[in-house]
């Protein structure tokens, strides 16, 4: 591990991505070290798709060669993992498990049964057959990463973020891994809009709203809330009882106009039942919920504002995105140096020792920072970043109603993680049943229909064990 000269840079880093073929977030980081004059060095990209690595490697080699950038980083492509891991200090994980055709089956083959899904990658069918094509990757990466970099720090991106934090550890129990999710965010921005608004304070940043997190990645929640000393449980309650019927709709981000937005009646309503702000999308909220609630229909989920995103839109996206990677890799279009909003770059530097900064992580709760989550579990809360050091911040107790809704959901995630190591069908049926948006919704017959169904729509990117079923 490299650390900050005497000039505070922190030169000759070496950054290997897995999932460097990435349309997403691979962009938003060379975006983001295109900023940087602190740091530099090599990003290997590695990618089982070898030319979608390739067209990356060309878009950053085009974007570091412009005027207007200031970063000084070199991009490779790595033909194999222990190629690309050997010696890093960085490992970045970005990865689609699977296509979106397997993922069609994850989302819509349930529908048939009354069971809807909003996102389909974290919890309910969807979250499980993506964790059971998932983890076996990661068991790899795992034992790569203990070969070929073991003091390496490790930053996941990919869903189901819990699982996949979860099995690097389980794995490798020395790993320095840690899962990153912008949904927290998302919530800040919202407190700082709905704080704007009632007190007329204006030019409030996301940054200065001061949050207490404690949760699980996808069903996190703020205890407290603060700007400036100011308690915005008050402001937000107040919103909420003015607001309810219509929710908050953020000028830039109309629910109507789009997938991923949501009016953000499910947050309220939650809130109003549980006395705190739960701090994700509607759409993730939604899912570990009971599924007579915000998705017993099509129809409720319109009530809620909120919106069930249909697979064949992402296969749109993709599909665009692919025209999109050509443009920027032949010059016919250029990457826009715009903020991103993300912190993985900022993490990277503070973990070099350039600063040190607090920011929401998913790591084991080894430290009790959420007390009365088992200590085995991945959380997410704040943690203070500094020179090579993640320390978690003592979360408290989570509020007992929170929690009786949080633990089927860490207890799935054992029977996953154990059902995906060991090919267990039974564990993976257990799980699959006592999901909220399962459980009650559909008889134990049906169950092993619609399980065994899934597990053979998405057989070609499972160990061959699963192929019996």
């Amino acid at each position: 591990m490299r650390y900050v000269k005497e000039d505070g840079t922190c030169k000759d880093l070496t950054i290997a991505y897995i999932g460097g073929g990435s349309h997403a977030w691979a962009w938003v980081f060379m975006t983001d070290l295109a900023k940087e004059t602190q740091i530099s060095g090599t990003v290997r990209l590695y990618d089982i798709n070898q030319k979608a690595a390739d067209e990356n490697k060309a878009i950053g080699d085009r974007l570091f060669a412009r005027d207007d950038v200031k970063g000084d980083w070199k991009f490779e492509v790595s033909s194999g993992l222990d190629e690309a891991l050997k010696g890093a200090d960085f490992v970045v994980i970005s990865i689609l498990p699977g296509t979106f055709d397997e993922m069609a089956v994850d989302v819509h083959a349930p529908e048939r049964y009354g069971i809807y899904q909003s996102v389909g990658d974290t919890a309910g069918p969807g979250g499980l057959m993506r964790a059971l094509r998932t983890i076996p990757m990661y068991v790899e990466f795992a034992e790569a990463i203990r070969r070929c970099c073991p003091d390496a720090w490790v930053i996941n991106y990919t869903n189901p973020m819990t699982l996949c934090v979860k099995t690097l550890y389980r794995v490798f129990p020395q790993i320095k891994a840690f899962g990153c999710c912008h949904e927290v965010f998302g919530t800040q921005k919202v407190l700082r809009d709905i704080c704007q608004l009632e007190t007329g304070i204006q030019g409030i940043e996301k940054d200065e709203i001061i949050v207490n997190v404690m949760g699980i990645n996808h069903f996190t929640w703020f205890t407290k809330a603060s700007y400036k000393g100011l308690d915005l449980f008050p402001i937000y309650k107040k919103f909420i009882d003015a607001h309810f019927e219509e929710g908050y709709d953020d000028p830039d981000r109309n629910w109507m106009n789009g997938t991923f937005n949501c009016a953000h009646r499910v947050k309220f309503d939650l809130f109003r039942r549980y006395g705190a702000i739960a701090a994700a999308g509607d759409r993730h909220l939604a899912e570990f919920m009971p599924g007579n609630e915000y998705l017993k229909d099509p129809e409720t989920v319109r009530q809620w504002k909120f919106a069930l995103t249909p697979v064949s839109w992402r296969k749109e996206r993709q599909a665009a995105k692919n025209q999109e990677a050509d443009e920027l890799a032949s010059g016919k279009k250029q990457l826009e140096l715009k903020d991103t909003g993300e912190e993985g770059v900022q993490l990277i530097k503070a973990l070099c020792g350039l600063h040190r900064m607090v920011s929401n992580v998913n790591i084991p709760n080894a430290s009790g920072q959420i007390r009365n989550l088992p200590k085995d579990e991945v959380v997410e809360t704040n943690a203070v970043f500094s020179r090579d050091s993640i320390a978690a911040m003592d979360a408290g107790e989570m509020p007992e109603d929170i929690r009786h809704l949080t633990m089927p959901h860490v207890e799935n995630h054992e029977l996953i993680l154990d059902a995906a190591i060991h090919c267990d069908f039974e564990k993976a049926y257990q799980a699959f049943m006592q999901d909220p948006l399962v459980k009650g919704r559909i008889s134990a017959e049906e169950g092993r229909e619609l399980l065994t169904e899934m597990i053979r729509g998405t057989s070609a990117y499972l160990p061959e064990a699963w192929k019996e079923i």
